[in-house]
């Protein structure tokens, strides 16, 4: 019932979709008595676009995401385990024109064969079903094994979860499929402002994962001038805003461990290390 809900309930809170109902409202208010509340609703609606242009917001929280968990180039000798989200294999398209294809995120799958090359023992995750509210048919797992046949992976050392629908299920049956011991060492792999959300699923099953995060938009110190580009300015809105609403739902519905799941005593001394 979560999935369906989270969906459904995106549809409402999505930042384009919230202006462009304002828009609708506004107009019509304008053609009958409430006229002046048109106005209103319509000039308010008009300042929010202006401002999504203008104001780098997406960015600020994105980067907010991104920094949360620093990169990570040294990691222990011993590596038992190596999860990768999905989230990076369109399957409906993939399927229709015969060949695989790869999102903007495509970090994960190139991080994970490289690690799965450094970690030759390692057992090797790839989680992703699908993620279509009224088609769960085609998985991306299914569809993403060609791919990562391609880029060197062992087909026996490769499991494939594939009835995950969310970052939590992605947590919840790849720990069922494969049962971590709590003595072994495993690296989550996801984007760098998803990893926050993932992280938190992770521990609220109880799996202790070492963040590695890939995927980065920003070099995490930059400053953000005014802008005036409503379609990049909304698109990055209303990632981080999924992103950070998802962060919310999933504190509030007991799937993670935190409001704003941060990196363990660890991580940060594995990232001071690489500072040097």
């Amino acid at each position: 019932m979560f999935f369906e809900l989270s969906k459904i309930l995106w549809w409402f809170v999505d930042p384009a979709n919230l202006l462009l109902a304002a828009l609708i409202v506004g107009t019509v208010l304008l053609w009958t008595r409430q006229r002046r509340l048109g106005v209103t609703v319509v000039s308010i609606a008009m300042g929010l676009v202006v401002a999504v242009a203008v104001l780098p917001v997406g960015d600020w929280m994105t980067q907010a995401l991104e920094n949360r968990f620093p990169p990570l180039h040294k990691l222990p000798d011993k590596i038992d385990g190596i999860v990768a989200l999905g989230g990076v294999v369109d399957p409906w398209i993939s399927k229709a024109r015969g060949h695989v294809s790869l999102g903007g995120t495509v970090e994960r799958l190139s991080e994970f064969a490289a690690l799965a090359s450094r970690y030759p023992d390692a057992k090797l995750v790839f989680t992703g079903g699908s993620g279509r509210l009224m088609s769960q048919e085609l998985k991306e797992a299914t569809l993403a094994a060609p791919f990562l046949d391609l880029l060197g992976l062992d087909p026996t050392r490769l499991i494939l979860e594939d009835q995950s629908r969310n970052t939590y299920e992605n947590a919840v049956l790849s720990r069922d499929l494969v049962q971590p011991k709590p003595d072994e060492t495993w690296v989550l792999i996801t984007s760098a402002a998803h990893m926050p959300r993932a992280v938190g699923c992770f521990r609220q099953a109880g799996w202790t994962v070492i963040p590695y995060p890939v995927d980065f938009n920003y070099e995490g110190n930059e400053g953000f001038g005014l802008t005036f580009n409503f379609y990049l300015g909304l698109g990055k809105l209303s990632g981080a805003t999924h992103e950070w609403v998802g962060l919310a739902s999933y504190w509030i519905t007991g799937r993670s461990e935190a409001l704003f799941p941060g990196p363990d005593s660890t991580n940060i001394a594995m990232a001071r290390e690489v500072r040097g």
